[in-house]
Formats: structure tokens, C-alpha cells, sequence
């Protein structure tokens, strides 16, 4: 994972509540057992025009001012409905480093953890600050101090410090795990062989 203790980038509002899993990336696009490939059709019902598959030039991720955007600002309960890993994914390739929401399903937010897209809860009134971004402006979220700012506003968060050191040490379960190679391999050199 690529380690994350302060990012600032462009932000983008989608200040939608309830924003399930099959909105964020549809089950006709879960074919690929690769963890990329998936942006593309992230928010695919509301990306592209019924029928035509021509992008739609009211949604917000298709407008060039969310070009390069990885900060994704939206509501409550976002990433609700089936547990499908597939939508972390998606998020990430489409290339935000964080989500700032109201809340996330318990599924949807380990699932961010594990993938390295930092999930964030913030109450509505900071969001709604944060909603006013400019596609100029920047937002700064300093993991370390557990901080989000934007011009003169500052916001503190809640993360569980298991997860906060991963984050910032760019560390998966994987690699912890791995971390115990020596400890793993003199533990299997002392079980019998039976062949």
C-alpha cells in the first residue's frame, strides 16, 4: 500500500446519501478478479447516458473540474448494500486517495482500509464546508494529527489507531503478516513430518 500521512488534492462533492455498492460500480462490470480496470465504470448509472453509453456531461465526475480529484466529499452512509470488495476498488482507480462521509457501511469501510483508500467521518456541517471547494482550492487531511483542513477551517477526525498505522506506515494485512516470515517459518520447521 502506498503509505498516506498527509495528502492535499482536489476534492470533489457528492453530497448524496445511501450511495450503495451497486452505484458505485454495478455487478455487469464485477468480471475482473484484478483490483484495477474499475474506475472506468465507477458510478456507471450516473456517468454515462442510458442507452447510449455516452458520458453524462451533468454528472459531476464527468465535468473536466473534477479532473484529477482525490478527494471524494459525500453523505451519509455511503457504500451500503452487498459487501462486493469491487467498490473500494473502483474508487481507488478512479483515483481518489480518500472518501470524507457521513458514515460508510461496516463492509465498505474495512474493505477501504485494506485497499488504501482512507475512509473518514466527518458530521455534516464540516462536509458541507468542505462541499464548497472550489476545483482550485485544495483540501489538506493530515492523518497524523488526525486533521482535515480547508482555507481557514480545521476538522478532527476519529480513526481506530490500528488502521491509522497502517495508513501511514503503507502497510497491508499481507504485510504484516509477512513482517512474522522468520517467526512463521521457525514455527513450521518444528512440526513433524509424517511422510
Amino acid at each position: 500500500m502506498e503509505p498516506i500521512t498527509v495528502h492535499t488534492g482536489k476534492s470533489v462533492a457528492l453530497m448524496r446519501n445511501d450511495i450503495d455498492t451497486d452505484q458505485i460500480i454495478p455487478k455487469q462490470f464485477l468480471k475482473n478478479i484484478l483490483k484495477t480496470g474499475y474506475g472506468i465504470h465507477a458510478f456507471y448509472d450516473w456517468r454515462y447516458l442510458k442507452g447510449s453509453g455516452r458520458p453524462n456531461p451533468d454528472f459531476i465526475l464527468n465535468q473536466p473540474s473534477s479532473k484529477g480529484a482525490t478527494i471524494l466529499v459525500t453523505g451519509n452512509n455511503f457504500g451500503c448494500g452487498s459487501s462486493r470488495e469491487h467498490a473500494a476498488w473502483a474508487i481507488k482507480d478512479w483515483g481518489f486517495k480518500v472518501i470524507i462521509a457521513g458514515g460508510y457501511s461496516d463492509i465498505f469501510y474495512m474493505n477501504c482500509t485494506k485497499n488504501g483508500l482512507l475512509p473518514i467521518v466527518l458530521p455534516q456541517a464540516a462536509r458541507d464546508v468542505l462541499a464548497k471547494a472550489t476545483p482550485e482550492e485544495t483540501i489538506t487531511v493530515d492523518l497524523v494529527h488526525q486533521k482535515v483542513k480547508y482555507n481557514d477551517h480545521e476538522f478532527a477526525f476519529d480513526i481506530n489507531p490500528t488502521w491509522k498505522e497502517k495508513f501511514i506506515s503503507g502497510i497491508d494485512d499481507i504485510d504484516l503478516t509477512m513482517s512474522h516470515e522468520q517467526e512463521i517459518e521457525d514455527y513450521e520447521a518444528q512440526i513433524p513430518s509424517f511422510g
